[in-house]
């Protein structure tokens, strides 16, 4: 490459190491499949304990494996771009296509003025010519609080923006500036003079949210705020349109006498009769209003609360943008998002570190990543449906507008911005952001994909965009519930990446975007492999192989290797040990809660029973919460049906745990042992399960303040969780149980150990029938108890059906004798099962466990009962059938013999007759 002007804009390169991941991968796919071979060899026979469970977990550890050959499209590949912005200046500073950014608020509460106008102001100084530059604010609450505060902003940049060139400031949102230099001793009048400029502006601003008004005076001195004399509501307004600065205005510049970047406010139409499709629909009505004001080529949307933090992203941007060679087969570029208020350990998983830094990097390989909706360029040319082109390049350039005046702008595009506009068009179909999905922003991205363009993943070294992660789990949990019910709707949409994008996007993508699309199905084997295993940990029942088992080997293979190859990626991405552990916890209670929700929200939704919503995600928490956040102490606060399905998951568990852990102890070494060999992997899971559900625990029994568990949710949670804990102490109860059914001839004796003293043995049986043809008996059985030192304890005699129970005093063999009288094989239904329960404290038995035991004990009685009847109804059923079917051939035998003899009579009385009258005849002869 001869000539600099020649030299690529941007480097491409891959990850190393891609070899060893593929061959570790294959290793573990490998033991994924000794799994399924293991679960499939050894599924109990029908009439065994666990066949149903069993099953049940070979189709979720089926829907894991499926899972994460879906997730290592997001690892096979992973590529990493590097821009060269000096070449970009050399060879095409004055050719820098305009640039049209667009920020969207919704709601003055949630997304505070002031917060908002930091963004605006942070991507108004941006280091790009000003009058090729444009910023957008959509206020989708329609607020004079956050026009006003706009207002004040459009001043204030005639002193920021120059301040941010002359000193090179970074970052260049006000707010993040002067908090960096806050620390730092820096006594410069310039740094005095625009601080106090910025805090004057900051104290009429807020001053005025406090109110909830503009001020009179204020409305009074700009003619903007008649737009709200005919204001109704956030929801039935006109359009609102107003150009604050007009970047084509010679006399539109700053205290410096430059030119100013384009500001306008926009508020759409809202009407309550007509839909308006949340942030898809002010994003549309944007990129139609910007096209009547700027018409800018390349469109970069930011969310209100991720500020610039890099004055030069656009540049970057450009480099793919504007590249020779491969520049035009790109559609947009998404920069990474970052978030300032993340804490060292992240106790929410809101960085999203590992997508951030490795599977956006993977999707990248495959021909590009999702659209996020955030700190995103795109063309605007994509937005409006065009399918790339080879010959694209050389159609690039666009007319600019034509020169019109600031209220003939205005007046036009308020058109453009009415809620009647769209209608019989093909806006929010095959042009602007597709509606009808929560993640408006993905669904349209894999359209513009799917039309031949490409998407680039740049994850700068200077963080692009700043924003603001939930600062407590209901927001998070909320949060995630939105992205994978939209992204689930997006897979059973016509635009799912399963057929839609067939063939017309990379394999390796659409396998990623399926990967996003099945979050929320997660939730149901998760919710599987979190209850059962435990429960038949209880009852003794081996979910897994046992510890000597050679197929100990590829679950222990697969749960090592996969664990420790996600804590060394978690912090080869920049995250903590710690950190990875709260990812581990986020990640269960999302798949727990969040995923569940979104699950049976889409299928509701597909079968017509409910709407789609858009939960916006507040930027804002008090003093206190903040305070708990920033020292990492989990925030509740509110009570939810995601904690509560979270709270009884969580104490499910413990008492699980619990009662293994009172069974070790009371079992003594040998016991241990057993448990040891038998279930090692049901017991780590269940610990596991307990450990991670910590701060639940601190949540519902240690913490005091406001953040924990509130009263109403342990009310809501406290009739499952009793049922629950009732449920498990008499699975407790359950330390053996034997039933058979049997034919006795003459005397059949069965044995049973009880191993300890003191425990209650409950029997029953019952004469199921008596194999006799001819004759039906009412004649019982006797039946002998015995103790282990040979004395008797129950004699029956001549019984068909009797329970009993009685206090094992002596711990050992009990035998129990049957005898059968009659000449007729018998078959009976004989039940035996052994109550224990362990007391580790009598004074806390007495004073806290006495309530919850009677309660356990009324249980067991009355399943007991339960099963008892069972037995007798069908003993009574099977015998009244042997009495129908036996009475109806004796009916039919008897009718047979009666007929036989009735024949036999008729032939006889003819034989007769006819002997008489040949008779009589030969007399008349004679």
């Amino acid at each position: 490459m001869g000539r600099e002007g020649h030299y690529p804009l941007f480097e491409t390169k891959r990850a190393r190491g891609r070899l060893i991941y593929r061959l570790f991968s294959v290793s573990i796919f490998v033991g994924i499949c000794l799994i399924w071979v293991y679960r499939l060899n050894h599924i109990p026979k029908h009439g065994e304990d666990g066949r149903w469970v069993w099953i049940g977990l070979l189709g979720s550890e089926l829907w894991f494996g499926f899972y994460w050959l879906l997730t290592q499209a997001l690892r096979w590949s992973r590529t990493y771009r590097f821009t060269f912005k000096d070449r970009l200046s050399q060879r095409f500073e004055n050719e820098l296509p305009g640039v049209d950014i667009f920020v969207c608020t919704a709601d003055p509460t949630i997304e505070p003025p002031m917060m908002v106008i930091n963004t605006v102001l942070s991507v108004m100084a941006y280091d790009y010519p000003p009058e090729k530059l444009s910023v957008y604010l959509s206020d989708d609450g329609g607020s004079d609080l956050t026009f006003y505060a706009l207002l004040e902003a459009s001043e204030f940049a005639k002193q920021w923006i120059p301040f941010c060139k002359k000193f090179n400031v970074e970052p260049r949102s006000p707010s993040a500036y002067f908090a960096s230099i806050s620390n730092v001793s820096n006594g410069s009048h310039s740094n005095q003079a625009i601080k106090k400029l910025y805090k004057g502006m900051e104290n009429r601003i807020e001053n005025a949210t406090k109110l909830g008004r503009v001020p009179s005076e204020i409305r009074s001195k700009h003619k903007g705020f008649t737009h709200w004399d005919s204001y109704s509501s956030p929801r039935d307004h006109d359009s609102i349109v107003h150009i604050f600065l007009n970047g084509r205005d010679p006399n539109t510049t700053d205290v410096t006498g430059s030119t100013l970047p384009t500001l306008v406010y926009l508020a759409r139409e809202k009407r309550p009769q007509h839909f308006h499709n949340f942030k898809a629909g002010a994003m549309n009505a944007l990129i139609r209003v910007s096209s009547k004001i700027s018409n800018g080529q390349i469109i970069l949307n930011v969310d209100c609360d991720m500020y610039s933090n890099d004055s030069k992203s656009i540049r970057d941007a450009l480099c793919f943008l504007m590249d020779e060679k491969k520049g035009h087969e790109i559609a947009f570029i998404q920069f990474s998002q970052y978030y300032e208020n993340i804490t060292r350990n992240d106790l929410y998983g809101g960085s999203l570190l590992v997508i951030r830094e490795v599977e956006f990097n993977g999707l990248d390989g495959f021909g590009g990543p999702l659209y996020t909706g955030s700190g995103c360029f795109h063309r605007r040319d994509t937005f409006l449906g065009r399918k790339f082109s080879i010959g694209y390049k050389h159609e690039e350039k666009r007319e600019s507008t034509k020169r019109e005046s600031v209220l003939e702008l205005e007046a036009q595009s308020k058109e453009l911005a009415s809620c009647t506009y769209e209608e019989n068009t093909q806006w929010g179909k095959e042009v602007g952001l597709k509606y009808g999905c929560p993640v408006e922003d993905v669904i349209t991205g894999l359209s513009i994909q799917s039309k031949g363009w490409k998407s680039v993943y740049y994850n700068p070294p200077r963080k692009a965009f700043l924003g603001v992660a939930p600062t407590t789990l209901s927001q998070t949990l909320v949060q995630h519930k939105r992205w994978s019910e939209g992204d689930l709707q997006i897979l059973l949409s016509k635009y799912s990446p399963a057929w839609y994008a067939y063939k017309k996007i990379s394999l390796g993508l659409q396998l990623g975007y399926c990967c996003y699309c099945l979050w929320s199905p997660n939730s149901l084997p998760i919710l599987f492999y979190s209850i059962i295993p435990s429960l038949y940990l209880l009852k003794g029942i081996p979910l897994f192989p046992q510890i000597s088992s050679p197929w100990i080997i590829p679950f222990a293979y697969v749960i090592v290797s996969k664990y420790t190859y996600s804590l060394a990626e978690f912090l080869w991405s920049g995250g903590t040990i710690l950190g990875w552990w709260n990812e581990q916890r986020i990640w269960l209670y999302k798949r727990a809660s969040s995923y569940l929700f979104a699950f049976i929200d889409t299928i509701l939704k597909s079968l017509g029973f409910s709407e789609s919503g858009f939960i916006i995600t507040a930027k804002v928490a008090d003093e206190d919460v903040s305070r708990r956040y920033q020292n990492e102490i989990m925030e509740f606060g509110t009570s939810t049906p995601m904690f509560t399905i979270l709270a009884t998951l969580a104490l499910l568990n413990l008492a699980c745990f619990v009662g293994v852990v009172k069974q070790l102890v009371m079992g003594g070494l040998e016991g241990i042992e057993k448990v040891y060999e038998t279930m090692f992997l049901q017991i780590l899971l269940c610990g596991v399960l307990v450990l991670i559900n910590w701060p639940l625990y601190q949540g519902l029994f240690l913490r005091k303040d406001k953040g924990r568990l509130p009263s109403s949710l342990a009310m809501k949670a406290g009739l499952p969780i009793y049922a629950a804990a009732v449920f498990i102490a008499f699975m407790l109860s359950l330390e053996a149980v034997f039933g058979i059914r049997f034919v006795i001839d003459r005397e059949e004796c069965f044995s049973h150990n009880v191993e300890y003293h003191g425990d209650t043995v409950h029997v029953s049986f019952v004469v199921i029938k008596v194999e006799s043809s001819w004759h039906y008996t009412q004649d019982g059985v006797d039946l002998v108890v015995k103790g282990p030192s040979g004395h008797q304890i129950h004699d029956f005699r001549d019984k068909t059906s009797d329970k009993i129970e009685f206090v094992a005093h002596d711990k050992g063999v009990y035998r129990f004798c049957f005898t059968n009288k009659s000449p007729y094989h018998e078959t009976i239904d004989f039940d035996v099962h052994v109550s224990h329960f362990s007391y580790l404290d009598q004074h806390a038995k007495d004073e806290h466990f006495n309530p919850l035991l009677e309660q356990i004990s009324k249980l067991e009685e009355a399943l007991y009962n339960i099963q008892f009847e069972q037995h007798w109804l069908e003993a009574q059923t099977e015998r009244q059938a042997i009495v129908n079917d036996a009475m109806s051939k004796m009916a039919v035998q008897k009718a047979l013999l009666e007929s036989a003899a009735l024949i036999g009579a008729s032939f006889l009385q003819v034989y007769l007759l006819r002997h008489l009258f040949e008779r009589k005849l030969g007399m008349s002869r004679v």
